[in-house]
């Protein structure tokens, strides 16, 4: 089906424009073009058209959890919910728990991929071989060193996009490069990993790091850690949680001014409040409190975020002094860099998925797009 739209104010991943005319058809930009007035048989939109907001990890939304409940029901209501905050593609996370709920997420994965769920690109796996030290929330009595059996899930080749967030001292260089052989794309995270040890899993194919300065070994004068080594990578990417919680807004520009141009992008690492009016729930056996925007568990640890995309974006433009164009960059076009579908996510060029955003002027999210067709 062909559309027609203008919009008063249209970013198409590298430029800004002002007025913009954009062709649709068939789920796919056919073409843009700035104009003067009106096109008289083109639907009018006011505000700023951007490409969809991806978020690489997310635990949960509308009242869900994926660890409590992995089913097609769940992953529809995740969805729902982030969509309404201008997410248009996702990857629902897994944190640590057992080896057969991971074989059942992965096979509800591989359903909705089957099925076209819309927004849904893949999985993360945050866990279950992580450093108990630097374990957060996540519950010790599931971490573990790595196996055939796990190996199995994360090399399946029927999941999309996968994720597999790991603590380099628990997982040998040789397994990572095993991973990413497979096309799994590892994310170094809960790792109190000294300088050395992270690097040997960068050279062994590591690509990321999950939530920067958040449960890693922290930078210091004598061993600068896996948050030094993060900063210092030209090649990886780093997810941030910008929500003035899990990182104080002026170490994020520290990191923004240290880190390789386009490498850090935005996360939520969203627990399942997002789009709902809940306020506590249990977490594989913690339980959880909501506190205005912030979640802990009764045990003191931040347990995830109430944190949207739109959010994100917004605190980076405030709270970061970002500049619009790369706020909105960070939410899209990096995250689709990072996963290799910068061909057709994370822009809005002739030839990328209509999965776009409107945003008023004071970026709250009006209308949300995917494959071309409008959602909220």
């Amino acid at each position: 089906m062909q559309q027609l739209l203008q919009v008063s104010a249209f970013f198409d991943g590298e430029t800004l424009h002002k007025n913009c005319v954009v062709e649709l058809l068939d789920g796919r930009v056919i073409h843009t073009e700035e104009i003067q007035g009106h096109h008289p048989k083109a639907e009018q939109i006011q505000g700023l058209m951007a490409p969809g907001l991806i978020d690489v990890q997310v635990n949960g939304g509308g009242g869900v959890l994926l660890n409590v409940a992995p089913s097609i029901d769940t992953l529809e209501a995740m969805f729902n919910a982030h969509a309404q905050f201008g997410t248009t593609a996702m990857l629902p996370t897994l944190i640590t728990d057992d080896v057969e709920v991971m074989e059942q997420t992965a096979d509800v994965i591989s359903a909705a991929l089957a099925d076209k769920l819309p927004g849904i690109i893949g999985v993360h796996f945050e866990g279950p071989h992580l450093s108990v030290p630097k374990k957060g929330v996540h519950n010790a009595s599931f971490i573990r060193p790595i196996t055939e059996r796990e190996m199995a899930v994360f090399c399946r080749q029927d999941l999309g996009n996968v994720i597999v967030t790991l603590a380099p001292e628990t997982v040998s260089p040789d397994d990572i490069s095993r991973l990413v052989a497979a096309g799994v794309h590892v994310c170094l995270g809960h790792s109190n990993a000294d300088f050395d040890t992270v690097t040997k899993a960068l050279n062994a194919g590591a690509t990321g790091f999950t939530h920067l300065f958040n449960a890693m070994s922290a930078f210091q004068s004598r061993e600068p850690g896996m948050v030094g080594a993060a900063l210092l990578d030209d090649n990886s990417w780093c997810g941030v949680i910008v929500d003035g919680h899990h990182v104080h807004y002026d170490a994020l520009k520290l990191a923004i001014k240290a880190k390789s141009a386009g490498k850090i992008m935005l996360v939520t690492d969203a627990m399942s409040p997002v789009g709902s009016d809940e306020d506590s729930f249990d977490l594989l056996g913690a339980r959880v409190l909501r506190n205005g925007d912030r979640l802990n568990a009764t045990t003191g640890e931040l347990a995830g975020s109430c944190l949207d995309m739109a959010r994100a974006v917004k605190n980076t433009i405030e709270k970061l002094q970002q500049p619009v164009t790369e706020a909105l960059r960070m939410a899209s076009l990096y995250p689709a860099q990072f996963l290799h579908q910068d061909k057709t996510l994370g822009h809005l060029k002739v030839g990328a998925a209509a999965d776009f955003v409107i945003f008023d002027d004071d970026f709250n999210v009006t209308q949300t797009w995917v494959n071309g067709a409008r959602l909220f």
